[in-house]
C-alpha cells in the first residue's frame, strides 16, 4: 500500500532543498512550484483521458486517428499540445539549443525556462478559466532546478495512486508555502480542518456557492469534495463565483480549482473589495456562502460601503471624524447574510472578539439573532492557524431552518476538542470533525446520521476472526488497542534488537507501520468512546456542560445578544488525568539537567572549532 502522507513529505523535502540551494525566497518559488504540480496533474489526466479516447477511436487507411482538442472538451478535461505535455518537458535534452525548438510565437527556444514558459502558455490557449493565470516566468530559475523540480514531480508513483492525489500533493504544498511565506500571513490559506467544518455542518448539495475572499479556494475544492462524495458531480451540481482582491491568490485558487477538475468564475483586482462590490451581482441570490475573511480590517470608507449595500442590519460603527468604519467584521457578517437567497446557509470564520463586540455590532448582532436565521455557533482553540495562534468562531447561518428549532440556537466550545500536530498547530481529524457534525445531526433531529457514523466507527474497529477460528465478530475498544499497543512496541523492540544489521531498517520500518495502524486504531476507539459517552448508542441530544448548549433566542436575549458559546456551555469538571504533578515535574527537571549538560558539551566543541579556525 502506497503512503500518500509520506510521499508527500518526500516531494516537498525535495523540492524545498532545491529552493534552499538556489537564490529564490519562498514567495518567488509558491507560485512556479506550484504551476508545474498543476501541470503534472494536466498530463496525468490527459494521458487517462486520451486512453478512454482511443479505445473507441475510428480508424482511417488502417491506423487509428489522432486525438483532437474537441474530444477532451466533451469530456471535460483539457487538451494538452504535445510540448506542453509533462513527459516532453522531462525527457529534452540538457542541451536546449542543440533541439532548435521554436516557441508558438515562432522564437527560438534556448533554455529549459523558455520551454516551460511555452508549456504554460499553450496550456492557457486551451483554457479560458486559465487565461493570464499560469506563471511564465521560469527563466529566472537556472535550467540545472527546473530539470531537477520536473523530475521530482515525474514520480511514477503519483500515477500509481491515481491522478486526484495530487490534488492532495498540491494542498499539502500550499499549506507548507502558506508557513514559509511568513510575510504573507497565511492569509491565502484557510486550514483543511476548519473548512471540512464549514463543508460538514452547511452539507451542500447544489445551487449557486459563493466565496466573497475566497484567497486560494479551499472553500470550492472542499466543497467539491463533499459533493462528488455524496454521489453527485460538483461541475454539474454547483457554480462556483469567488471575489479576491490579490490577484496572486485569485491566480493560486484558480490553479487550485484546475487540479481539482472544478469550474468557477473567479474575478479579482480592485472590483474583487468586497467592502465596495458585488462583483457578481449575487445579492439575496447565493444557495452557499462560505469564507475566512481578513479579520478586524480597519479604515473602511463608509460613505462607499454604504453605497455598495448588502447591509440589511445598517452599518458598523462610523468615525464622525474620518468617515470610516474602525473594525469590518460586522460589514463581513451582513454580506454572507446578504447573499443568501430565501433557503440558503452561510458558514464562515471570524475573530473571537466579533461575538460579543459592543455599541453598534451589538445592535446588529441583536438584528441578526432575531431574525431566526443563526444556526450553529463554534468557538475553536489557539493554534488552527499556520502563521497566527489567535482562537476564532464559526458561524453558521441558515435561512430555512426546521420550524422545531426555527427561535434556537446550537453553542458548541470545541475549544479544549482537537488533535495537536506540532508545537504550533492544532487540527481535527476526520473522526473529530465527524463527531462535532453529529451533533449537529442531532440538533437538527437527524438521528439517522448520528447512527450511520456509529456504524461506520463499528466497521473501522470491528475484526473478524478467520473462518477456521470460528467465533464472533469482535470490536477494538481503547482497552484492548492501548493492550495490543504496548504489546506490539515491545515485540517490534525485540524484533529489531535480534535483527542481523542489514535487516534492522527494514524490520523497523515494518514494525513502525504496525504501531501506526494500532495507534490509528486506538484513536478511532478513543473518538467513538468520546461520542457515546456522551449521546449514547442510539443517538439522543442532550446539552453537555464545557462542550455544546441548544439556547432559545430569549436566553440569548438575557445575555446581552452575545454568542460567545462559553457563556451559554458553562465549564465542564477536570478530569484527574491520573498523571503525579511531583513526579512529572522532577522528570522535567531531570530532562532539562540532561540538556543543558548536552547543550554545555556542544558548546565547548563549537569554541573548540573556533579557535581552529
Amino acid at each position: 500500500m502506497i503512503n500518500i502522507r509520506k510521499l508527500e513529505a518526500e516531494l516537498w523535502e525535495s523540492a524545498d532543498l532545491l529552493r534552499q540551494g538556489s537564490k529564490l525566497t519562498s514567495s518567488q518559488y509558491c507560485m512556479p512550484v506550484l504551476a508545474l504540480l498543476f501541470l503534472r496533474y494536466a498530463y496525468s489526466r490527459y494521458k487517462m483521458v486520451e486512453a478512454e479516447i482511443l479505445q473507441s477511436r475510428p480508424m482511417r487507411g488502417g491506423r487509428v486517428m489522432p486525438v483532437e482538442p474537441s474530444d477532451f472538451a466533451a469530456k471535460s478535461a483539457l487538451y494538452l499540445p504535445k510540448e506542453a505535455q509533462f513527459d516532453y518537458l522531462v525527457n529534452l535534452p540538457d542541451n536546449i539549443v542543440s533541439a532548435g525548438l521554436k516557441s508558438k510565437d515562432g522564437h527560438d527556444i534556448n533554455s529549459l525556462g523558455e520551454a516551460v514558459n511555452n508549456a504554460m502558455q499553450l496550456v492557457e490557449d486551451q483554457s479560458e478559466q486559465l487565461t493570464g493565470v499560469l506563471p511564465k516566468t521560469y527563466t529566472s530559475f537556472a535550467d540545472d532546478l527546473l530539470r531537477e523540480l520536473l523530475r521530482i514531480f515525474n514520480n511514477k508513483t503519483i500515477d500509481e495512486v491515481g491522478g486526484d492525489v495530487i490534488g492532495r500533493i498540491y494542498e499539502y504544498f500550499l499549506s507548507k508555502f502558506a508557513k514559509a511565506v511568513a510575510s504573507d500571513d497565511g492569509v491565502f490559506f484557510t486550514p483543511k480542518s476548519l473548512v471540512k467544518m464549514l463543508v460538514n455542518v452547511l452539507e451542500p448539495k447544489q445551487g449557486v456557492m459563493l466565496d466573497p475572499a475566497c484567497g486560494s479556494g479551499g472553500m470550492f475544492v472542499q466543497t467539491g469534495d463533499f459533493v462528488n462524495a455524496s454521489g453527485y458531480n460538483a461541475n454539474t451540481n454547483m457554480t462556483f463565483f469567488g471575489q479576491e482582491k490579490v490577484e496572486y491568490n485569485a491566480q493560486l485558487c484558480l490553479m487550485n480549482m484546475a487540479v481539482h477538475g472544478l469550474n468557477g468564475k473567479i474575478i479579482s483586482g480592485d472590483e474583487a473589495n468586497s467592502f465596495y462590490h458585488d462583483a457578481h451581482n449575487l445579492a439575496g441570490k447565493c444557495d452557499y456562502v462560505m469564507a475566512n475573511p481578513p479579520f478586524n480590517v480597519d479604515k473602511v470608507k463608509a460613505e462607499s460601503a454604504s453605497a455598495a449595500g448588502r447591509l440589511p442590519f445598517g452599518l458598523p460603527g462610523v468615525n464622525a471624524k474620518t468617515k470610516e468604519i474602525g473594525n469590518a467584521n460586522y460589514l463581513w457578517i451582513s454580506y454572507f447574510y446578504a447573499y443568501l437567497n430565501e433557503h440558503g446557509r452561510a458558514g464562515f470564520v471570524m475573530a473571537s472578539s466579533a461575538t460579543d463586540s459592543a455599541n453598534k455590532d451589538r445592535d446588529i448582532r441583536e438584528k441578526l439573532v432575531r431574525t431566526g436565521d443563526v444556526d450553529v455557533m463554534v468557538s475553536v482553540g489557539n493554534n488552527f492557524f499556520y502563521t497566527l495562534s489567535l482562537p476564532c468562531s464559526l458561524w453558521f447561518f441558515d435561512r430555512n431552518k426546521n420550524a422545531d428549532i426555527r427561535d434556537k440556537v446550537l453553542f458548541i466550545d470545541a475549544r479544549n476538542y482537537y488533535t495537536v500536530v506540532d508545537r504550533t498547530l492544532n487540527e481535527w481529524t476526520e473522526w473529530q470533525l465527524r463527531n462535532l457534525q453529529a451533533i449537529v445531526h442531532l440538533y437538527r433531529g437527524e438521528k439517522e446520521k448520528y447512527q450511520n457514523l456509529i456504524a461506520d466507527y463499528d466497521k473501522a474497529l470491528g475484526t473478524s476472526p478467520s473462518p477456521s477460528q470460528g467465533g464472533e465478530m469482535k470490536m477494538w475498544t481503547v482497552i484492548s488497542a492501548e493492550a495490543a499497543l504496548q504489546k506490539q512496541k515491545a515485540e517490534a523492540k525485540q524484533l529489531v534488537a535480534d535483527a542481523p544489521r542489514k535487516d534492522k531498517k527494514r524490520i523497523e520500518a515494518e514494525q513502525n507501520a504496525l504501531i501506526a495502524d494500532i495507534e490509528d486504531t486506538l484513536e478511532t476507539a478513543r473518538q467513538r468512546e468520546w461520542l457515546v459517552s456522551k449521546f449514547g448508542e442510539e443517538g439522543q441530544y442532550q446539552d453537555v456542560l464545557g462542550l455544546c448548549k441548544i439556547a432559545t433566542i430569549q436566553e440569548i436575549a438575557e445575555k446581552n445578544y452575545s454568542l460567545t458559546p462559553g457563556a451559554y456551555v458553562g465549564v465542564a469538571e477536570q478530569e484527574d488525568d491520573g498523571v503525579d504533578f511531583y513526579e512529572r515535574m522532577n522528570e522535567i527537571h531531570a530532562e532539562l539537567a540532561q540538556l543543558n549538560k548536552e547543550a554545555n558539551a556542544l558548546m565547548e566543541e563549537i569554541q573548540k572549532a573556533w579557535k581552529t579556525l
